[in-house]
């Protein structure tokens, strides 16, 4: 009997998702990352604040495509105005930036992977540029790569067509929760003073949507990244059904 006649005959005593994954990838299996870690000080600088170059990421040897965007994505975050082009890739990047700073200047920049499931692979990245002053300007974001689709899902790709401003809602709804939980919805100032706000960073992660907050957008530098966890049940006819996690 031939493979096809195998193949046909085993589809049919199974299920027709079972069939399918005789012949698709299973995307159950994480992928396997690899950490590139590296500190690089100022060549020739001896003294206790010589500039420096902190670089701990992550590659995919086999996810080429996931490879390049985090290298692409931490290039952008090494921007200290909009716009500015960006350095060929993170080893430039670290070479300029060592030839050029001065004492008490470093650059912090991170991707790790937060979570993967559903063939989905989060990348959570962070970014911390110290030029001497009182505190440093720390960064933010999510990379949500589908293994499937090869590329990273935005919030357009996320929601329903028409489900932008129903998200953001549910988003306040989430806000409202946390100023509850913090108690800070009880100091009227504060909440004149830090009124919600949207954020491009958006995270499908397992348990809940997450949205990270940049410094000084929605609370004090000293409050740090506040995070937003809004339950999938509260997304339900807003987000594609497809990318709600499947519970094992």
């Amino acid at each position: 009997m031939s493979l096809l006649k195998v193949a046909s005959v085993a589809c049919i005593a199974l299920t027709l998702g079972a069939c399918q994954s005789l012949f698709q990838p299973s995307y159950r299996a994480p992928l396997e990352a690899t950490r590139d870690a590296s500190e690089v000080v100022q060549p020739g600088c001896t003294t206790a604040d010589c500039p420096l170059v902190n670089i701990d990421t992550v590659h995919f040897a086999s996810e080429p495509k996931l490879d390049a965007l985090i290298e692409q994505r931490l290039l952008e975050m090494t921007r200290t105005t909009p716009g500015a082009p960006l350095p060929a890739s993170l080893n430039a990047y670290r070479e300029k930036f060592l030839r050029e700073s001065g004492p008490r200047n470093s650059m912090y920049l991170q991707a790790k992977v937060r979570e993967q499931h559903d063939g989905l692979v989060i990348i959570e990245l962070s970014s911390y540029l110290d030029t001497g002053g009182a505190h440093g300007e720390p960064g933010r974001g999510f990379i949500n790569y589908s293994r499937q689709q090869q590329k990273n899902l935005t919030l357009a790709d996320m929601l329903r067509p028409g489900k932008e401003d129903a998200f953001w809602k549910a988003a306040q709804v989430a806000h409202n929760s946390w100023l509850i939980s913090t108690r800070l919805s009880l100091e009227p100032d504060y909440v004149k003073s830090w009124p919600f706000q949207k954020t491009p960073n958006v995270a499908l992660t397992y348990g809940a949507v997450v949205l990270k907050y940049p410094t000084t957008t929605i609370a004090p530098y000293a409050m740090g990244h506040v995070e937003l966890q809004i339950p999938y049940a509260r997304l339900d006819g807003i987000i594609k059904p497809e990318l709600v996690p499947v519970r094992h």
